[in-house]
């Protein structure tokens, strides 16, 4: 089963409240992606489709999802209205809306209520999973605090400097209304890491930043995924402490099984270890869960570039640089890929356009590397000066691994192993980006390669997920399956048009997870799939009757529980073969 949730529709007069309609699409996204036998497709793919106006079946194909769930935002004063609907994407079939006039103060009850709902109809619908009984929780009693945490990520997500110095401020501002807002505190820490990457801020201020922030949400809330993914970034970038990342992001996708960026970054941790097929695994999860994110796509050409498939590196490399020219990631590896390839004077003249934004040190470690490959003697000197000198200052350790690929690359092996060696001792954040690069591979005929290729990679095993329990024992399955085909038979509850599948579980004396592994494993149909049938026979009865001659086809069908003119259809011709007045006819 899956699923893409659209930006909701800001439809209050203040267009500024554009953040909070996008800020309870996410949390619903990020709800919904709690549970595991559901794909949710991620905030990033799913944004794309906003202000688009595109036929349903065209956005379920292009996300490669079943359901599709939009709705609008309304907000008035203190009072909110949210309304949502679910849509059959293949067919255009809605089969589901509601509408919620709320407080605004009630906001996180808002949103669980909600996403329950969505998720409960989604199971009554397509079939079995698991609910926990909340999916969203009381994230602050600030409500000023939770509303600067959105305008905070609103900034935040579009992942430039700019913004990001403005996410800081908001964060801040969330933080001192409530100073234990754990999502304020790891938004704040994920800003000063990208700050810290980006040379925004310098490296060592932004991660320590980073860092106390981290320690500080996991202290208030041990269970939030996003909290093991920033350690996760941490342990590799700060501490050269593979395992540690590794464990780290299994713990996070543990906690949140859509987490998208934990499987980006699992898959790129895999690759780096040479685990392929098992970086393949998570790549293929995030693209399933994020198919038009840069960032998923940027890893997949990360994945091709280190599996030595530069052709389709540089082509996918090329399509992210088309949407986004300012993409300093992809312009890095692009050169690495040209490097491989041999075009080693488009890497030394890559960055004569001045439109290409790239972090200085990126920039002359990259053409340092093309005169090296070149052989160009003369510059080697003098980009070799150059990297020395930049990477004996505070933040010069971009430069510093460059010098390792340089040493490399020239042929001075002992330099690179005596690097190594010191890397490991200092911890130099991009030993592991750099020690498995194809750049360096000729390294890897030296006996010393595998051995301190153990030491940075070790083997670190991660048990596969243990199969759930069945919920019922044979024995139970008997009892409470006779007993809803009973329930069933003597009173008919199917007749009431508001029935849901906890309201039957509950007519039966069982758990609704119990209940909706009952109804899809042992009877084999969904929920609705298994009331609507009898709603069906119960109106094939009506029509046998004189008594309801005189009324319409719709009028019965609303007396035998359908509420929608549309399900009522679409499942009448399911279960015949036939509409209704096709039906009616024959049996005339």
């Amino acid at each position: 089963m899956s699923i893409a949730v659209l930006p909701f529709k800001n439809m209050s007069s203040n267009a500024e409240n554009e953040y909070f309609c996008d800020g309870i699409t996410e949390e619903i996204i990020n709800a919904l992606a709690k549970i595991d036998a559901l794909k949710v497709t991620s905030r990033t793919s799913s944004f794309y489709f906003k202000n688009k106006e595109l036929p349903i079946s065209e956005i379920g194909e292009t996300l490669n999802v079943s359901i599709i769930l939009e709705g609008s935002v309304r907000v008035a004063g203190n009072i909110i209205r949210i309304t949502a609907q679910l849509i059959q994407a293949e067919d255009d079939f809605h089969f589901w809306s509601e509408t919620w006039d709320r407080k605004l103060e009630n906001i996180f009850e808002i949103q669980d209520e909600i996403s329950l709902l969505i998720a409960d109809k989604i199971r009554e619908n397509s079939g079995h999973f698991e609910l926990q009984d909340h999916l969203v929780k009381k994230q602050t009693e600030d409500i000023n605090a939770y509303e600067y945490s959105l305008m905070a990520s609103f900034h935040k997500n579009k992942w430039n400097a700019d913004d990001i110095l403005l996410a800081e401020t908001y964060f801040l501002k969330a933080i001192e209304l409530d100073p234990n807002h754990v999502e304020s505190i790891v938004g704040l820490s994920d800003s000063y890491s990208f700050m810290g990457m980006t040379g925004v801020m310098s490296f060592q201020e932004a991660w320590s930043k980073s860092n106390e922030l981290v320690n500080r949400a996991m202290e208030i809330d041990p269970t939030n995924a996003e909290i093991y993914y920033q350690k996760a970034n941490s342990s590799f970038f700060t501490e050269c402490d593979f395992k540690a990342a590794l464990d780290y992001a299994y713990k996070s996708i543990q906690l949140k099984p859509n987490y998208v960026e934990a499987q980006q970054f699992l898959s790129f941790l895999h690759v780096l270890s040479g685990k392929k097929e098992i970086a393949k695994k998570h790549l293929d999860i995030a693209l399933g869960i994020d198919p038009l994110s840069q960032e998923t796509l940027f890893f997949k050409a990360y994945f091709d570039y280190m599996t030595e498939n530069y052709d389709d590196s540089l082509k996918q490399l090329d399509d992210c640089l088309a949407v986004n020219p300012k993409n300093i990631p992809a312009h890095a590896v692009k050169t690495l890929c040209l490097l491989k390839m041999e075009r080693f004077d488009e890497v030394i003249h890559y960055f004569d356009d001045p439109s290409i934004q790239m972090v200085e040190s990126e920039k002359i470690g990259a053409i340092a590397l093309g005169y090296a490959f070149k052989g160009d003697d003369e510059n080697i000197q003098k980009y070799m000066d150059i990297l020395r000198e930049r990477a004996s200052t505070p933040d010069g350790f971009t430069e510093d691994a460059f010098l390792f690929m340089m040493y490399v690359v020239t042929g001075d092996i002992e330099s690179a192993f005596q690097w190594i060696e010191a890397g490991i001792e200092s911890k130099a954040s991009l030993l592991l980006l750099r020690y498995a690069d194809p750049v360096v591979e000729t390294l890897k005929s030296d006996p010393r390669y595998d051995e301190f290729y153990q030491r940075l990679f070790p083997d670190a095993q991660h048990a596969p997920s243990k199969k759930k329990k069945e919920l019922l024992d044979n024995e139970a399955v008997q009892v409470y399956r006779t007993k809803l085909l009973d329930l069933i038979q003597n009173e008919q509850p199917f007749l009431d048009a508001s029935l849901t599948l906890r309201s039957l579980a509950n007519k039966v004396g069982i758990h609704p997870n119990q209940l909706s592994w009952l109804l899809n494993e042992s009877i084999g149909k969904s929920f609705n799939e298994f009331i609507n049938g009898y709603r069906v026979e119960a109106f094939k009865e009506h029509v046998k009757n004189a008594k309801n001659s005189n009324f319409t086809l719709l009028g019965m069908a609303y007396d035998c529980g359908f509420n929608s003119k549309t399900v009522f259809h679409t499942y009448f011709k399911k279960e015949t073969g036939l509409t209704p007045s096709q039906y009616v006819k024959k049996v005339s």
